[in-house]
């Protein structure tokens, strides 16, 4: 940790992060002793060739899996090694996922996904399903459904979703796999927004516009993490962490 941060800024860590996976006689290391932090108002890109374990990571973060060794803490609670249900209860309240699959449930309206994730915390959400529409621009497409939205939609649509609680960690899969580039540096723009909020970003990603506005860079390969110190000088210094 740098001089002048608390461990109070530290809004997600991974300690030591080791995932078995067993198939028959067969054993695969999908991960292996990944540690990492993420601060408050940072965001942290993943990289990484395919295998690398970085979608494995990612669900181990959100406590969408556990890890078989290691711990995970989100806003200094520890979220790993605790039954399911609390997992999801510490989820719900301290972590919001953007996934590939854009986080919508297809037969509810978008207005009413956020407010399903929004009902899964006690008390009344410091921001109304409407106003979520709005700041990503899909006020007027709250009554529609998954299959009626285009693919730029969707992302916003699903980054909603992954904001109805205000998390204190925001973990993006893939957020722009498949978005055009005017789209892509929209999403990428409402993920620093949240940044600069206040709230620890992390994102697993292929893209090099992702990369380029990251605080800092971690490289998966072979499920083993490697940090990158690049800085903000261009896409060029970082593409050999791109595969």
């Amino acid at each position: 940790m740098s001089a002048g941060t608390s461990y109070d800024d530290v809004k997600l860590a991974a300690r030591e992060l080791y995932r078995f996976y067993r198939t028959g006689e067969e054993e695969t290391l999908a991960l292996r002793g990944v540690s990492l932090r993420v601060r408050r108002g940072e965001t942290v890109a993943v990289v990484g060739p395919s295998g690398a374990g970085k979608s494995t990571l990612l669900a181990c973060l959100a406590g969408l899996d556990e890890p078989s060794g290691g711990e995970v803490r989100v806003a200094g609670v520890r979220l790993s090694h605790r039954p399911e249900t609390e997992r999801a209860r510490l989820r719900a309240r301290h972590v919001g996922v953007l996934l590939q699959s854009r986080n919508l449930l297809p037969h509810l309206t978008v207005r009413d996904n956020i407010r399903l994730a929004q009902h899964a915390v006690r008390g009344r959400p410091a921001v109304t399903a409407e106003a979520l529409l709005e700041q990503v621009g899909l006020e007027r497409r709250m009554g529609a459904l998954a299959r009626q939205l285009s693919g730029g939609e969707l992302a916003r649509a699903g980054l909603a979703v992954a904001l109805a609680n205000s998390p204190d960690v925001l973990l993006a899969d893939e957020p722009t796999g498949e978005l055009d580039g005017g789209t892509e540096q929209l999403v990428l723009q409402m993920l620093r927004d949240r940044a600069a909020d206040g709230c620890a970003v992390l994102i697993v990603t292929h893209s090099a516009e992702a990369v380029r506005g990251a605080d800092r860079v971690v490289a998966l390969d072979d499920g083993r993490a490697h940090e990158e110190h690049l800085g903000t000088s261009g896409a060029k210094e970082r593409g050999h962490v791109l595969r």
